[in-house]
């Protein structure tokens, strides 16, 4: 098989797969005839060949997928005008902390954010596959730690952590969060996201903030229609437990 045929098979087997493909399950194409660095090769050539048209290919957490651009969402928003689920700045704020922080428990969460993290706040991100627990913190109680999980990234149209960007000021951040949570149930993702430095400097300790590196790339990210802030936050539930130190 030559290069211009492989190359087909992988843009037809992106094309037609519902979920991301990672480069094992597209070896699996060519009966493992062809090693990774030449089906990594061959993407490049694909991303290429895509690179003018409305529908990019871009790897995520998950694998290689082919996804709309963000100028087209405009458009594709037509056919689907349904309203996104309504996140609560609490929500947002909370989901950011776990993202910047992991792994957090909710005492954690509780002590940056000041008030009091109402459990249906995790149950919604946990539902939405954004969260999860991923262990026990060794402490009085064992407190669940929360880290954010590969559909996170994937709706984010990140690979790794690593790329997760930073913003300067919290409210840019917020801001970012609102255009995440607006944008990610549509059919497409529609976040750009250009290269980022590594989260874990002194930006990163801020309580708001999973974004672009530059807000620029959020202007197309429709607005998310806030409920007030206090809709979450209630008052602490009776089987939960205190929260725990910062550390």
């Amino acid at each position: 098989m030559n290069t211009a045929d492989a190359r087909r098979v992988i843009e037809t087997a992106l094309i037609c797969s519902p979920q991301p493909l990672q480069v094992r399950e597209m070896r699996v194409l060519f009966n493992d005839e062809l090693g990774a660095d030449t089906i990594r090769t061959l993407l490049e050539e694909l991303q290429d060949e895509w690179a003018q048209r409305g529908v990019e290919l871009l790897c995520v957490a998950s694998g290689w997928r082919f996804q709309s651009r963000p100028e087209m969402r405009e458009y594709l928003d037509r056919l689907h005008p349904e309203k996104p689920p309504r996140y609560t700045r609490a929500a947002l704020e909370t989901l950011a902390i776990i993202a910047y922080r992991q792994p957090v428990t909710r005492g954690d969460m509780e002590d940056i954010r000041g008030v009091t993290i109402n459990t249906q706040i995790l149950k919604q991100l946990e539902d939405r596959g954004w969260v999860e627990v991923i262990g026990h913190r060794e402490a009085v109680g064992r407190p669940a730690l929360y880290a954010t999980t590969k559909q996170f990234l994937d709706d984010l149209g990140l690979a790794a952590l690593d790329q997760l960007p930073m913003l300067d000021s919290p409210s840019s951040q917020m801001e970012a969060l609102a255009g995440l949570a607006a944008g990610a149930d549509a059919s497409q993702p529609e976040l750009s996201i250009g290269d980022a430095p590594t989260p874990g400097g002194a930006d990163a300790a801020a309580p708001d903030g999973t974004s672009a590196v530059h807000a620029s790339a959020f202007d197309t990210a429709p607005e998310l229609p806030f409920a007030s802030p206090s809709d979450d936050d209630a008052a602490p539930d009776s089987g939960d437990a205190a929260p725990a130190a910062l550390t």
